[in-house]
């Protein structure tokens, strides 16, 4: 795995410049102006029983007690109660239906969403999206909480983070509601064998599918490198993107995968104001 060594000491600081920061798995940190977002937190030593190979790219204490989270669904992999214990207890959750008493009963906050629900915070618009996915915790019956995606708006730029999902043709959907997209934060692993994993997990060809339909000018890919989950080894899908991105043309730089703790800086927004298309095909505005 490529590791780039990160303190993460920018996330404390104002006047940084927009970025987003590569944890591992699907653990990213989006940082813009004062607010500081994660994305499925996880800094734990297991996915309840796969052992982490990859260490997280920047150290837990680097979180800023005002930070927040968003969460897409309550496997292992991506909501991790010993991350959720040791985060500061002041950062604030958005979580999908059914999630919000799970993290009460650990004394956090959380706000729950159904999907095609938004809410402010701080100057950003949180959008609670579908995604094709499923479940599953020890103790909970199946399916009894939502999965999702999420919509992140600053104002500024809109960043996409897909969670955990198969490819569907809402991806097409979405892009029509809510270009133009900055930035989309795909999975691209565990997806082998697909005849059992193509409908819960994108494979890196649907990956691009979703990325161009999605309309985003580039993509941070997830789901890769942490965990040994299904029969591909771990660190293929980068490459098999890579490949199949020069075959269709599209720029490598545009769907470049990150070394873990490596931040990427954002170009500078060069319009005031942006079209408003976000939730138009779903009356959403």
């Amino acid at each position: 795995m490529p590791v780039a060594a990160n303190d993460g000491a920018y996330l404390g600081r104002r006047g940084e410049p927009a970025s987003v920061t590569w944890v591992g798995h699907s653990t990213a940190v989006i940082q813009e102006g004062a607010a500081v977002w994660m994305t499925d937190p996880h800094w734990g030593p297991r996915a309840l029983l796969p052992r982490r190979l990859s260490p997280p790219g920047i150290p837990l204490a680097a979180i800023p007690a005002e930070a927040c989270a968003v969460l897409s669904h309550d496997h292992y992999d991506h909501l991790d109660a010993w991350t959720v214990d040791r985060l500061p207890a002041g950062v604030r959750w958005f979580v999908p239906l059914g999630l919000g008493a799970w993290f009460r009963r650990r004394g956090r906050r959380a706000t729950e969403l159904d999907w095609w629900q938004s809410v402010q915070h701080g100057g950003w618009t949180l959008t609670c999206l579908p995604a094709q996915h499923w479940s599953n915790r020890l103790f909970s019956r199946r399916n009894s909480t939502l999965w999702c995606s999420w919509l992140l708006d600053s104002g500024a730029r809109r960043y996409f983070f897909g969670g955990d999902t198969g490819y569907f043709e809402g991806f097409a959907e979405l892009g029509r509601c809510f270009a133009p997209i900055d930035v989309a934060l795909l999975p691209i692993g565990a997806y082998e064998p697909r005849w059992f994993m193509s409908y819960q997990h994108l494979d890196p060809g649907k990956a691009l599918l979703a990325f161009e339909e999605l309309g985003a000018a580039a993509m941070v890919p997830l789901h890769w490198g942490a965990f040994d989950l299904t029969d591909e080894p771990v660190d293929l899908a980068p490459q098999v993107l890579a490949t199949l991105a020069e075959a269709r043309g599209i720029a490598a730089e545009a769907v470049r995968p990150l070394a873990v703790g490596e931040r990427r800086i954002l170009p500078p927004v060069r319009v005031k104001s942006r079209p408003d298309g976000a939730g138009r095909a779903m009356g959403l505005c």
